[in-house]
């Protein structure tokens, strides 16, 4: 069993899905949101989407920040990362403007005050006006915050996203096809609407790596942080404290960034990007995949038909996901399931095509190269080529 299960969590989700297997698919059952009818006003030709996710454990790790550090301004990471695992995914299906979003905040009061909360929803909106200066428009209602110190231990940062849209501008996955190249979109760097180095973390399996990165420090320092039950062999097993200075003369990353910051950049958003490859390049993407939840197995789940999907220029994995494979002895496998380890979004297009789509990336500062293809096959299949090691996945 693998660390990640010992921990009660699971990269794949299979208990949800199974959960979930019976609901209704909607409209395009390969597309990467669920979409319906336009039930609002009835119009045949839009539809209507709903998306809920929330920035997860990784509010827990901003808690031991901020308790190490008093550093306030993590939390308006942590608003991000709620706004873009929503933002992102509806991005995935064409969606990019006018877009309503309400957030859901459960905090334990007797040790989250108000200037948390304070800080995660004015920093929500101003995600939101940073995001208009690129015509990307979402509109904040408000939402939820209840003081349930009974049922969360620490804090949770939710959100719910909305839209109405025209079925000819929808992207579902259908197109995706044999001789389709996969473009990958690298989660890490810097980009010209981001003001920090991004480590590229995302949102996703920041369980596995706050308790593979940091030390035993802060099982006896925080026990609100982590589920009781858990053994003490896979809690806070790391060896490094949030105010370590990251390891190594590391090329490219600024010379005060510690351990802290890097597990806690925000996650990053393509909106910027995709408003433009939508804009400009509509008909030639046959498919678009966010690689959260699953990491590079993500696409497996999305594709209309019985194809292999080959990633063999994949990017060379950024310093925290180096990091995290070192403290916790994780094989290839789990690494690339768990984690997106370098690109969270991937464009499926005509090899004709991808070049372009590249150079609308390199204008805003987001490398881009074409990381995979697609090719026919008996079943679905993925392979992924890490350094001359195959990882294949069915």
């Amino acid at each position: 069993m693998s660390l990640y299960s010992k921990r009660g969590v699971s990269a794949q989700k299979e208990e949800v899905h199974k959960a979930t297997e019976k609901l209704d698919k909607g409209l395009y059952p390969f597309a990467f949101c669920k979409i319906y009818p336009d039930f609002l006003t009835g119009d045949s030709q839009w539809v209507n989407l709903m998306h809920a996710d929330g920035a997860g454990t990784k509010s827990i790790l901003a808690y031991l920040y901020w308790k190490e550090t008093g550093d306030l301004s993590v939390w308006k990471g942590i608003a991000q990362d709620a706004i873009v695992m929503n933002l992102d995914d509806l991005l995935c299906v064409g969606i990019h403007d006018n877009l309503l979003f309400s957030s859901t905040i459960d905090r334990n009061k007797k040790l989250v005050p108000g200037e948390i909360l304070e800080t995660v929803i004015n920093g929500s909106q101003e995600i939101f006006d940073e995001l208009k200066k690129f015509g990307v428009n979402i509109q904040y209602l408000g939402g939820e915050t209840a003081d349930v110190g009974d049922v969360v231990r620490t804090i949770a940062v939710n959100g719910t996203m909305a839209a109405r849209w025209p079925k000819d501008k929808l992207v579902t996955n259908e197109k995706i096809q044999a001789g389709d190249v996969i473009v990958g979109f690298a989660s890490y760097g810097q980009t010209r609407y981001e003001d920090a180095y991004n480590s590229g973390i995302g949102s996703n399996g920041l369980t596995s790596a706050r308790h593979d990165m940091l030390n035993k420090f802060y099982a006896k320092q925080y026990p609100e942080s982590f589920e009781p039950g858990l053994s003490d062999e896979v809690v806070y097993i790391g060896p490094y404290k949030m105010t370590d200075p990251v390891p190594g003369n590391q090329p490219g990353l600024p010379a005060d960034l510690n351990i802290g910051k890097l597990l806690l950049s925000p996650t990053r958003t393509y909106a910027p990007l995709l408003k433009a490859l939508i804009g400009e390049h509509f008909d030639a993407i046959h498919g678009l995949i966010h690689c959260s939840g699953g990491g590079q197995t993500k696409c497996m789940k999305y594709l209309p038909g019985d194809f292999r999907i080959i990633k063999d220029n994949l990017f060379e994995a950024p310093v925290i996901f180096q990091l995290i494979q070192k403290a916790s002895g994780s094989d290839l496998r789990e690494m690339y399931q768990v984690f997106n380890m370098g690109h969270r979004l991937e464009v499926f297009t005509t090899p004709e095509k991808a070049e372009a789509m590249i150079e609308v990336g390199r204008q805003l500062g987001i490398e881009g190269k074409i990381v995979g293809r697609v090719e026919k096959a008996p079943a679905k299949e993925l392979i992924l080529d890490v350094n001359g090691e195959k990882i294949y996945f069915k």
